[in-house]
């Protein structure tokens, strides 16, 4: 499906799912994985600020759901140290579900991620 002029990766319709033809397999993962979240919380709200937080909440799900872990410090160190595409694609996800499953760590999450890195270059 060519959805360009909607400016949409996937979205969610009531025959089922619908995917940008020319997304490569880790962001047709990452594009499902969203939409499935959009499916199993229900409708996105009306209200465009409400609809914002729902999108950032379905991004937290699917990014947690995508990426475990002990993944994500195995994806750092062989990127030595970076967050990039390359990491990304390390992890079969988008650049964007990486950046949030990072920038969503809990407290806990990120100590345990930092502890595992130095443990592991030391």
């Amino acid at each position: 499906m060519d959805l360009t002029p909607l400016g949409l990766r996937g979205r969610t319709t009531p025959y089922g799912i619908e995917i940008h033809h020319t997304s490569r397999q880790r962001e047709r993962r990452s594009t499902l994985s969203h939409e499935i979240g959009h499916v199993e919380r229900g409708p996105v709200p009306e209200d465009p600020f409400l609809a914002a937080r729902e999108e950032q909440v379905v991004e937290e799900l699917t990014a947690r759901r995508m990426i475990r872990l002990s993944e994500l410090v195995d994806a750092v160190l062989w990127c030595q140290g970076r967050t990039d595409d390359e990491a990304a694609e390390e992890l079969w996800v988008d650049h964007g579900v990486l950046l949030t499953r990072i920038r969503t760590l809990t407290p806990g999450e990120r100590k345990w991620v930092e502890r595992q890195i130095a443990r592991r270059t030391n």
